[in-house]
């Protein structure tokens, strides 16, 4: 499982015109899921990113997490970070899980994130054609393989 994440002031997800999810200042979570994933890839992802201290303290020191700070969390699928470069122009996405497989992962990662957050989890729609607003706080991203483990 991977994830990109965004520290950021707001971000919002359209799709077709309506808004799906928005938040304030949190983090927009990119999330890309390969079929080799598992419960424990999730357990481990969402504990990770409810502890991730970047965001500032009263000394302006990257020391709290989006728990302390009661922020947002919007998580966006996304198949696309799991595409390879190797060969030729094209990306391949051959690793990225396909639907049946992905979206119950999908779903069990939004609600575990809720529980070890302690908040709702705004959302786009698994496979839709999503439109993604944000303002990068910072900017401050970090990417996040439940695989390297780093």
């Amino acid at each position: 499982m991977r994830t990109l994440i965004q520290r950021v002031s707001s971000a919002s997800v359209t799709i077709g015109g309506k808004v799906s999810g928005e938040i304030g200042p949190g983090l927009l979570i990119l999330l890309g899921i390969e079929d080799a994933d598992t419960s424990e890839d999730i357990d481990w992802l969402c504990g990770k990113i409810s502890r991730l201290r970047i965001f500032s303290d009263e000394n302006g020191l990257m020391n709290r997490s989006v728990t302390d700070v009661d922020g947002g969390l919007l998580v966006v699928s996304q198949f696309t970070l799991y595409g390879s470069t190797k060969k030729g122009n094209r990306p391949s996405f051959i690793r990225s899980a396909k639907p049946d497989v992905a979206v119950p992962l999908y779903e069990q990662f939004v609600k575990t994130l809720a529980f070890t957050a302690v908040r709702t989890v705004e959302t786009g729609e698994f496979g839709a054609d999503m439109q993604v607003a944000l303002v990068n706080d910072g900017p401050v991203t970090i990417w996040i393989d439940s695989k390297a483990r780093e």
